[in-house]
């Protein structure tokens, strides 16, 4: 017999009862019944019941068992009485007698957070004690989950001919939209190195290198502000790119991919099986975001027309002033003076000074429309602001003016809020939509300084003549994927033409002589005969995530950082040695 286990605490059944076996794991849970001693002994794959009786030569050992104490245990495996039967517990049927145990790791001191049950701990203890926190049945269930993910992606790539490569993690710097992480060299003092934010550049030249379709489940390191559904330090992702391909190309090979990962994982959920592709400025007019929840109905729409020149002077003013708009939420099923009161606060405590309303209700004549907005723009004009909406009785709308920088985040938001508490969402779907025309630069607001807005290496529609012009007008081929409001892929058509990328660069600011110092090597590679190429990257995190329904992304991680980027288990980040700086040619400047 095994020297620790013949079974997983999974394995038994009524067929075993007779055998003598071996079971190793932890005190998952321990009730004394004076004279007999329960133990629902746990290790990852389940829980088997084990007993000891005070016939037992090992009784006095096992009633000092404690919670999470790692033990192994050989003993008769028996068949439960009918009435003692447990079925939610695989093991239900049998339970094992001990006749030897071994403690093979003891608990030194109180737990610092229990295993047993669904207590919620702090995060900052569940952080610092991560190795405790992963034992908990979520945990377990969570952390399989995502390795069954990556294997299933895995296999679907390399069942469409994909190839899997590792690129290197210690590279250079490249601006790709975050903070880079540093390195410094010690055998050339002054200089460094940078972990990759992505396989950006070595994906595209595997491509110059004739690869043609590449693939690998790929750690990323930015130096982010972290969110839910963002990690401050690293992730993974899948990450692909092809050769000889157009934007479509890309969009049907990965999405049966991520199609089938959420068939297979989603739980019984739906899974859209048409995803449909809005430009990035429709989804800003509509839903206020370039991720959207497409699952809430609601679709806002501009009303400017109706307010201008209206009796509403507020709104009349606003459309005077050049780039303002007036949007209009719709809120079916909304049509409340309580509900649309509460918008109203919502939008006071987003730092807005409020949102106008109307709503719809049953009237001396009929329907009738109702709230301050209603009474300054009179009847014709509600009406089409109605019909426009295609709202009706017992519905309402919420308006926002302004520029829609200033404004439209909060409406994104509002509109989230609206569909959440009006139970318009349908929890039990999966909503794709691909998120395309990016624009290729923003203007620094305050400078009006012109950079990249998405990836610096994109190639623009319309190729060099597109940036002769304004390049505010300048869209790529750049494309996300979004799902139930998170942003899961991320790619584009690459440039591979080096006097358009020089161009493109030139104009965010960066000459010539720049580009091949950063970008030596790609730019070297684009003279040697480089095919079109295109690809995009998947956030793995994210898709476990939205699987798992949880709404925190470092539930799905094993070790993460905290808030503040601290790893509280390691005690990372920490104090270099004197000795370490000095070999590396560096000191550390106080900052006040």
């Amino acid at each position: 017999m095994h020297a620790f286990r013949s079974h997983t605490c999974a394995d038994l059944t009524k067929e075993n009862v007779g055998q003598t076996v071996r079971l190793s794991g932890w005190v998952h849970r321990r009730r004394d019944h004076g004279g007999v001693i329960f133990i629902d002994l746990r290790d990852h794959y389940g829980i088997s019941q084990v007993l000891c009786d005070a016939d037992s030569s090992v009784f006095d050992a096992v009633e000092m068992l404690r919670s999470e104490y790692c033990v192994r245990i050989e003993g008769e495996v028996k068949a439960r009485d009918p009435e003692l039967i447990n079925p939610k517990l695989p093991t239900g049927e049998i339970e094992v007698y001990i006749r030897d145990m071994e403690i093979l790791g003891g608990v030194n001191g109180e737990l610092p957070l229990q295993v047993f049950g669904d207590q919620d701990y702090p995060e900052e203890t569940r952080l610092r004690y991560r190795y405790l926190d992963l034992r908990r049945e979520k945990m377990q269930a969570n952390m399989k989950l995502r390795s069954d993910v990556v294997r299933s992606i895995r296999q679907r790539m390399w069942d469409i001919g994909f190839n899997e490569f590792q690129t290197p993690i210690i590279t250079a710097s490249s601006p790709e939209g975050a903070r880079d992480f540093l390195v410094p060299s010690r055998l050339h003092p002054g200089k460094f190195y940078a972990l990759p934010q992505a396989p950006q550049q070595f994906k595209q030249l595997l491509m110059v290198s004739g690869f043609d379709k590449y693939f690998q489940i790929a750690p990323c390191f930015r130096d982010e502000d972290p969110r839910a559904d963002r990690s401050p330090t690293d992730f993974y992702q899948l990450d692909m790119e092809m050769s000889f391909v157009e934007q479509q190309d890309v969009f049907d090979t990965i999405q049966p991919v991520i199609e089938g990962v959420f068939e297979e994982f989603g739980g019984g959920h739906t899974v859209d099986k048409h995803w449909p592709q809005i430009s990035y400025k429709d989804a800003a007019l509509w839903y206020g975001t370039d991720k959207p929840d497409l699952r809430n109905p609601i679709r806002m729409a501009d009303v400017s027309e109706h307010f201008r020149g209206s009796g509403f002077a507020i709104f009349a003013k606003i459309l005077e002033q050049e780039g303002t708009q007036i949007r209009a939420i719709p809120a079916p099923t909304g049509g409340s003076r309580k509900f649309c009161d509460r918008m109203n606060k919502f939008a006071q405590e987003q730092g807005l000074p409020g949102m106008g309303y109307i709503f719809w209700r049953d009237g001396e004549n009929g329907m009738e429309a109702a709230g301050p907005l209603a009474k300054n723009i009179g009847p014709e004009r509600t009406e089409a602001i109605r019909q426009q909406l295609k709202l009706g009785k017992g519905d309402a709308a919420f308006f926002l003016g302004g520029k829609p920088e200033s404004f439209e985040a909060v409406a994104g938001r509002a509109r989230s809020v609206i569909g959440e508490e009006l139970g318009l969402i349908d929890k039990t779907r999966f909503a794709f939509a691909w998120i395309v025309d990016f624009p290729m630069y923003e203007a620094d607001p305050e400078t009006g300084k012109i950079d990249f807005s998405h990836n610096p290496f994109s190639m623009p529609q319309g190729g060099r003549a597109a940036l002769d012009g304004d390049p505010l007008d300048v869209l790529g081929y750049q494309y996300d994927l979004a799902c139930n409001g998170y942003e899961l892929v991320s790619g584009a058509i690459r440039n591979h033409k080096p006097e358009i990328m020089f161009k493109a660069f030139d104009l965010a600011g960066y000459g010539e002589e720049e580009v091949r110092k950063r970008f030596g090597g790609m730019v070297n590679a684009f003279q040697y005969g480089a095919p079109p190429h295109g690809g995009c990257a998947a956030g793995i995190d994210r898709i476990v995530m939205l699987l798992a329904d949880e709404a925190n992304i470092r539930e799905v991680m094993l070790f993460p950082m905290n808030q503040r980027a601290e790893d509280l288990m390691m005690n990372a980040p920490s104090d270099p040695t004197p000795e370490q700086l000095m070999e590396l040619g560096l000191r550390v400047i106080p900052q006040d």
